[in-house]
């Protein structure tokens, strides 16, 4: 797909094919390509209206209804930022009242459009011509926000970006471009200096402007967190997705936070205040307690792992793991709980001898701080993951005081 096609695609002709085209099917697919052509169109046009009609099926995971008034790139629609996400970045800029915001790297426009939404107006760049292309059509409703090709370190600061009331996105590059890997997917990167733009060009930006947001991986390490900055990880239904380090009027919290957004309840916060940086941790087997909790990945990344302690008046089973155990049972609202029926040093032949007491045949293996193959565990349990006519558990593999253990848990209701 090239940019005279992505205009067309965004041009009254090109909308009005676009709904006309039937939800997607894989199976009807090749049908409707012959009557795509039989009309007329143009080979790079036909293939790239079912493009857009198999990228608006997997968009829906993300964006909801939204998918269907959008365009998109494979990997623009990969790399995006979920709606429940972009949400949370835009209202801290519409929180900070700002009248502008620079997008730098602005993808197909997924914060761009959040953004605007709320009435902040976005001057959006990203290197890629296509994908500007796109974003520029996604921003249609908006007049007055833009998206354009450029590149993120071409950016110069306005001399007076508080008077002006002026702040900056940044979306650095993670992968890159034309190199696979074994699945297909662009190579990704996770030292800092090797983004697009690099961490210290961040840092330059941030110099200049006071309000400044970058989106990471979850990989960034706590200590390059700068100094009167948040860190927040965030995680949508139990997966992990960025790290986001805010600066000036955008930080709501120094320090680490964590985000945890699900699809059935409201936003949880957690920070540093919530509980003590170094919780306290198992020192022998005989701690463990009749109930674990498994901390969201949120928080556990972010190192908040003593605010699940703080709550349950447990400890970690291991330092950095996301398990705390104690022996009291509390709802809390950023963790799973379990309750443990046992708790035995692992060996596969002492795993095998507990469930077959139980009479197990399908088995949920979680794993945290232990390398193996799963795979190859079972076939030496002899279980497979669902039960059948057996019963079915769950078993946490994990370290508890540095060793090796197995727990045989179920989920508490």
């Amino acid at each position: 797909m090239d940019v005279a096609t992505v205009r067309w695609l965004a041009s009254p002709d090109g909308w009005a094919a676009l709904r006309e085209l039937p939800a997607y099917e894989p199976a009807t697919e090749l049908a409707t390509q012959s009557r795509l052509r039989a009309t007329g169109l143009a080979p790079e046009r036909v293939a790239a209206l079912l493009l857009q009609s198999r990228l608006r099926a997997r968009a829906r995971a993300k964006f909801g209804d939204f998918a269907s008034g959008m365009l998109f790139t494979p990997d623009g629609l990969e790399q995006a930022t979920r709606l429940e996400v972009s949400a949370s970045h835009a209202g801290r800029y519409a929180a900070a009242s700002l009248a502008t915001v620079h997008d730098l790297g602005c993808g197909i426009g997924s914060d761009a459009m959040a953004m605007s939404a709320l009435g902040v107006t976005v001057l959006g760049i990203d290197k890629d011509p296509v994908t500007a292309a796109v974003a520029d059509a996604n921003l249609r409703p908006w007049p007055d926000s833009r998206a354009h090709v450029g590149r993120a370190e071409d950016f110069v600061a306005p001399a007076d970006p508080l008077h002006g009331r002026v702040g900056v996105w940044l979306d650095p590059a993670r992968r890159v471009s034309g190199v696979a890997d074994v699945h297909g997917r662009s190579r990704r990167l996770f030292r800092l200096e090797e983004l697009s733009p690099p961490w210290s060009f961040v840092r330059s930006v941030a110099a200049a402007i006071p309000a400044v947001g970058v989106k990471l991986s979850p990989s960034f390490p706590h200590d390059e967190v700068p100094l009167g900055c948040e860190a927040q990880w965030t995680s949508y239904a139990g997966e992990l997705l960025e790290c986001a380090v805010w600066w000036g009027p955008l930080v709501r919290r120094e320090g680490r936070t964590a985000l945890v957004l699900s699809p059935a309840g409201p936003p949880i916060e957690v920070d540093q205040t919530m509980g003590e940086d170094v919780a306290p941790v198992a020192t022998s087997a005989a701690d463990v307690g009749p109930w674990l909790y498994e901390a969201d990945r949120a928080v556990s990344r972010a190192g908040l792992l003593g605010a699940l302690v703080a709550r349950t008046g447990g400890v970690e089973v291991d330092a950095g793991l996301g398990y705390v155990t104690a022996s009291r049972s509390v709802e809390v609202p950023f963790a799973r709980r379990y309750a443990v029926e046992e708790a035995l040093p692992f060996q596969p032949r002492t795993l095998k001898a507990a469930l077959r007491r139980r009479g197990v045949t399908g088995l949920t293996v979680k794993k945290r701080g232990i390398r193996l193959d799963e795979d190859d565990l079972r076939r030496r349990l002899g279980v497979g993951r669902s039960a059948g006519t057996g019963a079915q558990a769950t078993v946490v593999l994990t370290r508890v005081a540095g060793s090796p253990f197995a727990l045989l848990v179920h989920p508490a209701p």
